[in-house]
């Protein structure tokens, strides 16, 4: 049997699970690093995805709970383009990465793990990184602890904003 080492996922496993909505608590705490938060806005804020398709996989929720993708104001619209590009620009910056995947996954039909509470996805993408570890062993190999690839972000963005 093959073996593939992750220890920072016991965290995710013993942690103390959140009632009601991650995106509505987590900006609610004010732990942004604890969070991964990474950039706040009016209308929405940018967070890591705990369980990335790839490293520096974010998410940009609004911060009101709305489930349907036409509920979506103007101010809202316009502030989660806005983060899009600042945190492509970032990723641009410190990955290096060949492309990106950003878009919706409206209704756990279409593949939101959190249908109740929209959000966009960023997924930075590389040349190959689709290899034979997904194809042949169903496995996704995340290179980088998320801790270290939230300071990196948060870094550039903080970088960028001076």
């Amino acid at each position: 049997m093959e073996r593939l080492w992750a220890p920072w996922r016991l965290e995710y496993m013993v942690a103390d699970r959140v009632d009601g909505c991650i995106f509505c608590v987590f900006p609610s705490q004010n732990d942004d690093e604890k969070n991964r938060i990474l950039l706040r806005g009016e209308h929405a804020y940018v967070i890591m995805n705990a369980f990335p398709y790839s490293n520096g996989h974010l998410l940009i929720p609004p911060y009101r709970h709305i489930g349907d993708f036409s509920e979506l104001n103007d101010d809202e619209n316009l502030e989660i383009m806005q983060l899009a590009q600042k945190c492509c620009n970032a990723l641009k910056n410190i990955c290096r990465p060949d492309g990106f995947n950003i878009g919706w996954n409206i209704g756990a039909a279409a593949g939101a793990g959190i249908a109740e509470h929209i959000h966009m996805h960023i997924a930075p993408r590389w040349s190959g990184d689709t290899n034979f570890m997904p194809v042949l062993a169903d496995i996704k190999v995340i290179p980088e602890a998320l801790e270290t690839t939230y300071k990196k972000i948060k870094a550039e963005l903080d970088r960028m904003a001076e």
